[in-house]
């Protein structure tokens, strides 16, 4: 398992979120397990359930996400889970360039527990959906919280706005997916 705080982007700070960390657990049955731990989420918005699909537009309220770049390449992929039980999945070749959806043959899964102040959100993505290789990862949070407060958490941020998409979030490492 790795894990990380995630840094909140100091143009926009939380207002009763004290942080967010995110883990890569151990892959189980071709799927790479994510975690999401938000502390301080009593003023947390979750988005109403939806079912599983998915839909475009989730980083607009809280939503959690994966960017992930093959070692030595420009393109990358970004995944974006909400806790509505909506997903996404875009393919760039290049920062912000050549945005196109990518196919999964299998959903993510995505569950949210909640109790006292803190919320856990777990995300199963098949393997499968990964780039072949060792990649650059980004895991990121947008949270929003009562009274229209939203703030950005990453590994960490390259310029004065947040921007997941920026080169400097991508500081872990994910290892090649194998097969089960």
């Amino acid at each position: 398992m790795q894990s990380w705080e995630l840094q909140p982007h100091p143009a926009a700070p939380p207002s009763t979120v004290r942080g967010v960390s995110a883990s890569v657990l151990a892959p189980v049955d071709g799927w790479l397990r994510l975690r999401w731990r938000v502390e301080g989420a009593n003023g947390l918005l979750v988005p109403p359930f939806a079912g599983n699909g998915r839909a475009d537009g989730l980083w607009r309220t809280t939503c959690f996400e994966l960017f992930v770049q093959p070692v030595g390449g420009e393109a990358y992929t970004e995944f974006n889970f909400s806790p509505s039980d909506r997903w996404a999945a875009y393919d760039f070749t290049a920062r912000r360039e050549g945005l196109a959806e990518r196919v999964l043959h299998r959903a993510p899964v995505c569950t949210l527990r909640r109790g006292g102040d803190r919320a856990i959100f777990d995300v199963a993505l098949p393997m499968a959906a990964l780039p072949a290789g060792e990649c650059a990862a980004g895991l990121t949070a947008v949270i929003e919280e009562t009274g229209g407060v939203k703030s950005w958490w990453a590994l960490a941020h390259g310029g004065t706005a947040p921007d997941f998409h920026d080169p400097a979030c991508f500081t872990a490492s994910l290892a090649a997916p194998t097969a089960p």
